[in-house]
């Protein structure tokens, strides 16, 4: 199981109350307000951590409730402070407020309606269907609308051991030996603890990789990855396939790494969220190039080269930045009988673009890509 968002409900310690106590000790027998203050509630931390792999763990556990702060005590003693909750969260994670829910507001009866009360428990509604005008709905935000849009970014964790205090604790209450003053040197009161901040957040989670693996369904990205990594996502000769993202890590012999990721299937109308296009599209914001997948051989009944142009109308329309990052095109399935016609019909059609022959299945034409992905994160190619 893949989760990559989920919505939870934080809430942080309460402060611990201040103590009401007076100093009693032989010979002192008026010794005055000595109440210990409360401790602090607990925060609730969240942790990058590159251990971990998605949100699973929060969508079986979604409430987070933090450790009250402990009490005053006499002789002075302060309550201790309440534990810390911290939540390891997979690095790439967008954490999002979300706004308070309204409550429903009480019933009013409209124009042109009457409450019939009968002498037992039940009651009616009498509506005038001529008088009474229906009510236009109130707009509603998509959900679609990506979430930037509709709600507040708290923080974006990218690197390993980054935190970020999702809600702090309640400040402890101040005990009696605080009130004491001139005129009123025995206060028989002390302050109570603070609330903690409460509140509902989305954590989204974005996956952080060098080179995005972007195609069709059943264009052979999954197969790529399997040759070139040891990650083994599902491979099979039907579409869609893949049903979640999958990274794998690509090792080159002059021990540098490249992180590879390859997103389910895109199709027509990704970038309004056709097909989860939006859970898809999102885990390539943050890669560094992108690779482009297109089956040559059209063994889906496409055209390659209309697959092209679909596939960068789709990601400009998602987000512009996407088509301007550096790319690599691979014509896939090489190994078919209509590939080599076909990419010959590619290179006439556009001809701006020099795709890559390859087929992986078959571990044919793997060096040559792996150089270009080389070029495309650093620069230049791997010395053997």
């Amino acid at each position: 199981m893949f989760v990559d968002e989920v919505k939870i409900h934080a809430r942080a310690g309460r402060g611990g109350r201040g103590c009401v106590a007076f100093l009693r000790e032989a010979f002192r027998p008026k010794g005055g307000p000595i109440g210990g203050d409360g401790g602090r509630g607990g925060h609730i931390i969240l942790r990058a951590d590159h251990d971990v792999s998605d949100l699973t763990d929060l969508y079986f556990a979604p409430r987070l409730k933090a450790e009250d702060g402990g009490h005053g005590l006499g002789k002075g003693m302060n309550g201790k402070a309440g534990r810390d909750l911290v939540v390891r969260v997979p690095c790439g994670t967008l954490v999002w407020r979300l706004p308070e829910p309204v409550a429903p507001a009480e019933s009013q009866t409209a124009p042109g309606e009457r409450v019939i009360q009968a002498a037992g428990a039940g009651q009616a509604l009498e509506v005038d269907l001529a008088a009474a005008e229906e009510p236009a709905p109130a707009p509603q935000p998509s959900e679609d609308e990506p979430a930037r849009a509709r709600h507040e970014l708290v923080a974006d964790l990218t690197e390993h051991g980054q935190e970020v205090i999702l809600c702090r604790g309640g400040r402890g209450g101040l005990g009696n030996r605080h009130f004491a003053t001139a005129r009123h040197q025995a206060p028989r009161f002390a302050q109570p603890g603070e609330p903690g901040e409460e509140g509902r957040f989305l954590l989204e989670l974005r996956l952080i990789a060098d080179i995005g693996l972007v195609g069709y369904p059943n264009a052979g990205k999954s197969t790529l990855l399997r040759a070139v990594s040891r990650a083994q996502p599902k491979v099979a000769d039907y579409p869609f396939t893949t049903l979640h993202p999958h990274v794998g890590v690509v090792e080159r012999p002059d021990w540098r790494r490249l992180t590879v990721c390859d997103i389910p299937g895109l199709i027509e109308g990704a970038h309004d969220n056709v097909g989860l296009g939006h859970a898809f599209l999102r885990h390539i914001r943050r890669c560094k190039a992108l690779a482009i997948v297109l089956d040559m051989a059209g063994c889906d009944g496409r055209e390659p080269w209309d697959d092209y142009a679909n596939l960068l109308r789709e990601l400009e329309l998602y987000d512009p930045d996407l088509v301007a990052r550096p790319r690599v095109v691979l014509a896939n399935k090489m190994d078919e009988p209509a590939a080599a016609e076909n990419l010959a019909e590619f290179r006439r059609r556009h001809p701006e673009v020099e795709p890559l022959p390859v087929a992986v299945a078959f571990d044919e034409g793997l060096e040559a890509m792996l150089a270009a992905f080389d070029r495309l994160v650093f620069g230049s190619e791997t010395a053997a």
